[in-house]
């Protein structure tokens, strides 16, 4: 055959569009040239290695089985003794051919999301030998778009936040929708966006999808802090007929301080007891900010001298009150009413949106101290005083003074509760607390006298307290002085010292008692004895005290007495306060 006259084999690819839905019985009949290359699908013809092809189309989601094409080789003569044979993907699945005819088939609807095209050998087989008239060729069948597909936001929910009072214009959050269409297909997946909810305060981007902070100027969180927006997203770039999905995007606005703190009234009044001790809670006040976290931390401080060394305010870092606090006694009588200024003032501020002057409140605050029935108050906290021990009974030793400080100013009466082991020893007087001598006082028994005196109120509550009473009885040369002990001295040949001799004396000495010791005049004494004064010296080392010897003059000679040695002698006399007393 001529090679200018006719391809071996052609195969022809037409869409039947035309027979789509329309009920034609297609025969098999071969084609006509002008079949295959008029009307608004004709293939546009290329050749390769002696096959005509070109891609087909099929439109998606068609249930219905349709003829979309035609492979015919120009060897076919219409006797039947070609065989056209489809491979490759969907074949006999998807689509399948009429042998006989080269028609293409769809078996079923198809899903571009799903396969967006198939790829096919074609073969033209001759019957009577069983051998191919072309090689094996391949051809695609693409799935034509529909807009079948709803846009589905991605990567929900979405949740942001921007500080209140932002600028206009502020950036809030991407929101992104995707479309299964094909975006190279008309519109089915061109999408746009709108908001449907959160207007005028927020707006989108039609075609990126970003939320900005609209024109709406100093957005306050304090009046609302969280904002639902609902942004719709549309395909078919909004036009009627396509398909459209909304998505909340939940924005909420951060605190910056914008606000100052703000007592909720200018007075507050408390009372407290003038006995309530140091550190006693007074009360708590309370400045409102309505800000939240650390631009509501606020600090509280009283405004005046006299206030801060008398009260103490503190905040309580859990309910940002200020807790007024007891910081010295009270006393009713001195002061009845306080006025106090609290200011509070925020921690932290922001120059940006707040002002030094407006970072701050004041508020008054009056105490009033309320009396408490107290016990009398005694005028020291202890009483000493001193007496001779010979006074007559009756002398007055002191007097104690109490006062009622309350405004009643009771009365007082005066007693004497409890003493020393000389009972009754001082009396008191009832009403003006002078104490005095109830029975002789004798020093040497008792040195001290120490009382409990009570004064008690005679009305309202009868309240009392007690003050110590030490009285000291001072000393009189009341008492002779006695030898020490009972001496039994003993003589032994050529003695001197006999034995040493020592006094003593109940009395109180002002520099230690001085004795002088001599021999009884009206007593029978032995010339061969005399008495000679030590001057209190000590031998050996041994405690000083008032010593005296009898001391014998038989011989010049030392004797041992005592197991000590002596090698001097002295007369030795005693006096205390100027009268003499003799020791028996």
């Amino acid at each position: 055959m001529d090679g200018c006259s006719v391809l071996p084999m052609v195969i022809m690819i037409s869409i039947m569009t035309g027979l789509m839905g329309s009920g034609v019985t297609v025969s098999k009949q071969r084609p006509s040239q002008s079949q295959l290359t008029e009307g608004p699908h004709a293939p546009q013809l290329r050749a390769k290695r002696g096959w005509i092809w070109n891609q087909l189309f099929v439109e998606e989601e068609d249930p219905t089985p349709k003829i979309i094409g035609q492979l015919k080789s120009n060897y076919d003569t219409g006797d039947f003794t070609i065989r056209y044979i489809l491979t490759g993907e969907g074949a006999g699945e998807v689509f399948t051919i009429d042998e006989y005819s080269g028609e293409i088939h769809t078996l079923k609807g198809l899903d571009r999301e799903e396969k967006a095209f198939y790829v096919l050998r074609a073969q033209a087989i001759d019957r009577r030998t069983d051998q191919p008239v072309e090689p094996e060729s391949e051809f695609i069948i693409k799935v034509q778009d529909i807009n079948d597909n709803a846009p589905q936001f991605i990567n929900e929910p979405y949740v942001s936040s921007i500080p209140e009072m932002s600028p206009v214009g502020t950036t809030v959050v991407q929101v992104t929708a995707t479309d299964a269409d094909d975006p190279m297909f008309g519109n089915n997946a061109k999408l746009i966006y709108s908001i449907v909810q959160g207007e005028p305060y927020f707006s989108v981007e039609p075609k990126t999808g970003s939320i900005i902070v609209t024109s709406w100027p100093n957005m306050d969180r304090e009046a609302s802090e969280k904002y639902l927006v609902v942004v719709q997203v549309k395909d078919m770039l909004g036009f009627t007929g396509g398909y459209s999905a909304t998505t909340t995007v939940t924005i909420t606005l951060t605190d910056v301080n914008d606000n100052g703190p703000m007592f909720q009234h200018n007075l507050y009044t408390f009372g407290i007891a003038e006995s309530a001790p140091v550190g006693t809670t007074v009360g708590r006040v309370m400045a409102k900010d309505a800000d939240v976290g650390v631009n509501a931390i606020m600090n509280y401080s009283l405004v005046g001298l006299e206030e801060n060394a008398t009260f103490r305010v503190q905040t309580d870092p859990v309910t940002q009150e200020g807790i007024v606090t007891l910081a010295k006694p009270l006393d009713y009588e001195s002061k009845k009413r306080f006025a106090i200024t609290i200011e509070a003032t925020n921690d932290y501020v922001d120059t940006q949106f707040l002002s030094i002057h407006e970072s701050s409140d004041r508020t008054k605050l009056t105490i009033l101290v309320t009396d408490v029935d107290e016990p009398p108050i005694f005028s020291a906290p202890y009483y000493e005083w001193k007496v001779l021990e010979n006074v007559p009974v009756g002398t007055e030793v002191g007097t104690v003074y109490a006062k009622d400080t309350d405004a009643a100013n009771n009365s007082i009466r005066y007693s004497i509760t409890k003493g020393t082991e000389l009972k009754k020893a001082f009396k008191i007087d009832p009403n003006d607390g002078t104490v005095s001598v109830a029975k002789p006082l004798d020093r040497e028994t008792a040195a001290w006298q120490n009382l409990t005196v009570t004064a008690k109120e005679m009305k309202e509550n009868q309240l009392s307290s007690s003050v110590s009473v030490f009285i000291k009885v001072l000393d009189i040369n009341d008492n002779i002085p006695t030898l020490s002990r009972d001496y039994r001295p003993y003589v032994c040949e050529g003695t001197q010292v006999i034995q040493i001799i020592s006094a003593v004396d109940a009395d109180e000495p002002v520099e230690g008692h001085h004795f002088y010791f001599s021999m009884v005049p009206d007593k029978h004494i032995n010339p061969n004895f005399t008495i000679r004064d030590n001057q209190g010296r000590v031998e050996n080392n041994e405690k000083k005290e008032n010593t005296y010897w009898y001391v014998g003059l038989l011989n010049n000679t030392l004797c041992l007495s005592k197991d000590k040695i002596f090698s001097e002698q002295t007369v030795i006399h005693k006096k205390m306060r100027g009268t003499n007393f003799r020791a028996a």
